[in-house]
């Protein structure tokens, strides 16, 4: 390339300095320089001649210190540089500077993508909590026709009872001998009808405990209302309630966006009613106005020593609460709401299950979260702790995962399921897991093996709960038998010999689903708690009801407290009710 001579461009200054207006200068740069006697046709230098030439020697320098190497072709975004830097730096320098800016430029777009990930997190979960929205219309839709179906049978019930009534009447008209025959014969055609049903003509089956001639006899086990205390105060559902495991405490959460803690003594049963004086404290999870939807309270649960209360919400915060009902520590990390939540045993992690799909283990003392897990596809539904450092998680992806802290992989997995698995519960000694599920089976598993030890499939509708009786090893009643109890929407509670795998009781005294199942401290009793409004008891030596209670609204859960004598029930009329349970 020709090197631009000195005349040249004291030529092309000397022209600028003409064309911005520097005349003076023009002049004596002109005189100086000699221009009038250089051998340039200024005619043919176009007007702003060096202004371009100077431009087009920045925008090659530019070009160079953009460039890696001197063959490289421009892959990575092009760095525009200031004109003072090209002029004062060399390329070395300015290649320097075009490193870091692309350094930074990438570091924004880190953040915007974070961004765009959060953003998609948020509608995700809005997704989720429709999706949520529209599961549980669906379930309520469903309940709905269920109940138009049932209504039905009933009405059939009435139909044949009235047929039969009259079939009676007739009888009486007839020869003693011919009325003995058809009562034989019914009597047969009943047993026929009924084994059918069963699916069974022969060979020994379950007990079907509280069958008709049980449940005419219920009358008599009702609950007198001096043996019941209403608790009043929550302005919507109430969906969880917990005993504190060392004291009179109650704590309940409901969808009025508070926990509530209430002080149970004995002189409440000698007034009764719902106008006995209480104490009872508030745990506002919003300031201001309650019943905002965003703060539902999901789920709760006592620490071991019963000092302090954990609470779950529909915001996807976990809260710990003191038994003065101050709030000691929000936990923060979730994106979704929070399903379920539970203490481990020593009482120094607390464990969170939520709609984000994932499980988080958090840090009590040092408030802070210690680790997430995020292995299901789908939001968590249940935890549960096996001891102080691993547990199991499910979800609505049918899969079971047992986790452990400190490991970045599931330890075991348990898959078998074919539709959402709502709840995990391990046994006393924390060797074997039940599970139940949408897919209308329970099963239990162990971590010897990655199938499941037993598959039951006695129900006939989606399976909401399961419990372990506080029977056999690693209990305080070790000689008595470990029975798993389930809570299905075919309004049945099924006991299972969880050695053999076989049902040993079917319990058939609701008529809508049963969402809630709690044996008492003794394993002596089991109360379950149903959408048709009553709370059974049941004597599980005598095999019948022993007490019911009807209230005015759908129940979700049920409880029993350490001693054994009171039994709380929360209901879908914003209310509680607290049985005096004394055999």
């Amino acid at each position: 390339m020709t090197s631009i001579t000195s005349v040249e461009l004291n030529y092309l200054v000397f022209r600028y300095l003409q064309e911005s207006g520097f005349t003076h200068s023009a002049f004596t740069l002109g005189y100086e320089a000699g221009i009038n006697k250089c051998t340039i046709d200024g005619s043919l230098v176009p007007p702003g001649a060096l202004i371009t030439f100077v431009q087009k020697g920045l925008q090659y320098l530019e070009m160079e210190a953009n460039l890696s190497n001197n063959d490289a072709e421009m892959d990575e975004d092009f760095s525009f540089l200031q004109p003072l830097d090209i002029i004062t730096k060399d390329v070395n320098q300015l290649r320097q500077m075009v490193k870091e800016k692309r350094k930074n430029i990438q570091k924004d777009r880190n953040k915007d993508r974070d961004k765009d990930k959060d953003k998609d997190k948020v509608v995700e979960r809005e997704h989720e909590g429709e999706r949520g929205r529209i599961r549980e219309k669906e379930r309520t839709e469903k309940e709905k026709e269920r109940e138009k179906e049932r209504e039905k049978e009933r009405e059939k019930e009435r139909e044949k009872e009235r047929e039969k009534a009259e079939s009676n009447k007739e009888r009486e008209k007839q020869p003693e001998e011919l009325a003995y025959r058809d009562m034989v014969l019914d009597q047969e055609d009943k047993d026929v009808a009924r084994h059918e049903e069963n699916g069974t003509l022969a060979g020994p089956e379950p007990m079907d405990i509280a069958t008709t001639s049980t449940l005419a006899s219920q009358d008599a086990c009702e609950i007198h209302s001096s043996e019941v205390t209403i608790l009043e105060g929550h302005t919507s559902e109430v969906c969880a309630c917990a005993w504190s495991p060392t004291g009179s405490l109650l704590a309940s959460g409901s969808g009025d966006s508070t926990a509530r803690i209430w002080t149970i003594s004995d002189g409440l049963f000698k007034s009764g009613g719902k106008n006995s004086p209480l104490n009872v404290l508030v745990l506002k999870h919003v300031k201001g106005r309650t019943n905002e939807k965003s703060k539902d309270v999901t789920t709760l649960d006592w620490n071991g020593e019963g000092t302090l209360l954990a609470t779950g919400s529909y915001d996807g915060q976990a809260r710990i609460w003191t038994t003065t009902g101050d709030l000691r520590t929000t936990l923060s990390k979730h994106k979704g709401p929070i399903f379920s939540l539970k203490w481990n045993k020593k009482g120094d992690y607390l464990l969170t299950g939520s709609c984000d799909k994932t499980a988080i283990v958090w840090d009590v003392k040092a408030e802070e979260w210690k680790q997430q897990f995020e292995f299901h596809t789908g939001p968590t539904l249940d935890v549960d702790w096996r001891n102080n450092v691993s547990f199991a998680t499910s979800s609505t992806d049918h899969m079971i995962y047992v986790c452990k802290i400190g490991e970045s992989r599931p330890i075991k997995t348990f898959a078998g399921h074919q539709g959402e698995v709502n709840c995990v519960k391990w046994d006393p000694t924390g060797s074997l897991l039940a599970s139940c599920s949408d897919d209308i089976t329970a099963k239990i598993w162990c971590m010897k093996q990655d199938k499941y030890v037993h598959d039951l499939r006695e129900h006939s509708k989606e399976i909401y709960a399961i419990r372990w009786s506080p029977t056999g090893p690693g209990t305080n009643n070790p000689n008595q038998q470990l029975v798993l109890a389930s809570a299905s929407f075919d309004s049945t509670v099924k006991l299972w010999d969880v050695e053999q795998g076989k049902l040993l009781y079917s319990l058939n005294g609701h008529r809508d689903p049963v969402y809630s199942v709690a044996f008492s401290p003794n394993g002596e009793y089991l109360a379950s708690g149903s959408l048709d409004k009553s709370m059974h008891v049941w004597s599980l030596k005598e095999g019948k009801i022993v007490k019911t209670y009807t209230g005015n609204g759908g129940i979700f859960e049920v409880c029993w407290n350490k001693e054994g004598d009171k039994i709380a029930a929360c209901f879908a009329n914003n209310t509680l009710c607290v049985l005096d349970f004394r055999m």
